[in-house]
């Protein structure tokens, strides 16, 4: 038999395997080192351009917070002033809600009033206790004052002596007419001469609600247009303009003095005009208020003053209304 022959582990061959891989290992390191100041200095450079782009969006971003933060505030702010007056809104709503509250419950309450079941208006107790010539009472009257009237014209004297004497007593007693009176149809109020208190209703009636009764008043305080102190071109312009034969009007004549000469020609083109009907009666009503020349020398009462007593005395008379004579200073 032949005998195998011993083989050895640490050969010729083996060691030279293993120095050829260590030798390759190293010339890979070697390789590998030449190029690795170069790649370095390219990681730097990228680094830089990444740190620079970065930045530049930090400033970018910095910038559009700060604009998004001065909108923010505007935003705020507006949003503070909407606030406040929806606040102030809400408080107004409510008081209009409570003074329509209020409204209502006094239209109920005056609708509950007996008075107003037997009679449609009512004159002021000043007026009742001051009429000086009472009229026997009608069905429809208090006081001896008709009240019947669905339509109210106030002709007003707005001459010099009645601003000087008595345009506050006037401004008090239109007022107070228009209280007896608490619901009509159509207000309208001119000058003795035909002058509209309100042109945007000239030739037409004033709706009677709460706000127009307080513009005429308001209204009536710096209210001058030129007067010469004689109802008749008032009266006789009131008819013509307004008297239509399914209306019941009367007319309100407020005035201190008459200066148009003859009385009896003034009640002659009146009656021209405010003429009688089938039924007897005048086409309007005409009540007159008389205010006194306070001021005037002597102590006695000026013949103007007179004159127009005398004049709506008989106005009144002849044409179904009532005179009243204020005589006092209060």
């Amino acid at each position: 038999m032949r005998r195998r022959r011993n083989v050895e582990a640490f050969s010729l061959s083996f060691l030279d395997c293993i120095c050829c891989g260590f030798g390759a290992i190293i010339l890979l390191l070697v390789l590998s080192k030449i190029y690795e100041p170069v790649i370095i200095e390219k990681t730097q450079d990228d680094l830089d351009s990444l740190i620079a782009l970065l930045q530049q969006e930090l400033f970018d971003i910095r910038g559009e917070t700060t604009v998004l933060n001065r909108k923010l505030k505007d935003v705020r702010e507006q949003t503070s002033e909407s606030t406040r007056s929806l606040a102030r809104l809400q408080g107004e709503l409510d008081t209009v809600r409570g003074q329509y509250a209020l409204s209502q419950q006094q239209t109920q309450s005056l609708a509950d009033e007996g008075e107003l079941r037997t009679v449609k208006q009512r004159l002021t107790e000043e007026m009742i206790r001051l009429q000086p010539y009472y009229r026997a009472a009608d069905d429809d009257a208090v006081a001896g004052i008709p009240v019947d009237s669905e339509y109210v014209i106030f002709v007003v004297d707005t001459s010099g002596s009645m601003h000087q004497y008595n345009w506050d007593r006037a401004i008090r007693k239109i007022e107070e007419t228009l209280n007896v009176y608490p619901e009509v149809k159509g207000i309208q109020i001119l000058n003795d001469n035909g002058k509209y208190m309100f042109q945007q209703y000239a030739g037409k009636w004033i709706p009677d609600t709460p706000g127009r009764r307080e513009a005429i008043i308001n209204t009536m305080r710096t209210w001058r247009p030129f007067s010469d102190s004689n109802p008749a071109d008032g009266i006789i312009y009131a008819i013509n303009a307004f008297w239509s034969p399914e209306k019941k009007i009367s007319i309100y004549v407020f005035g201190d003095e008459f200066s148009g000469g003859s009385i009896e020609r003034v009640v002659r083109q009146i009656e021209s005009v405010n003429l009688v009907t089938s039924t007897g009666e005048r086409l309007v009503r005409i009540h007159g208020v008389g205010f006194p020349l306070l001021g005037i020398g002597g102590g006695g009462i000026p013949p103007t003053a007179r004159q127009f007593a005398q004049l709506m005395r008989i106005l009144c008379d002849r044409n179904g209304g009532t005179f009243v004579a204020l005589n006092r200073r209060d």
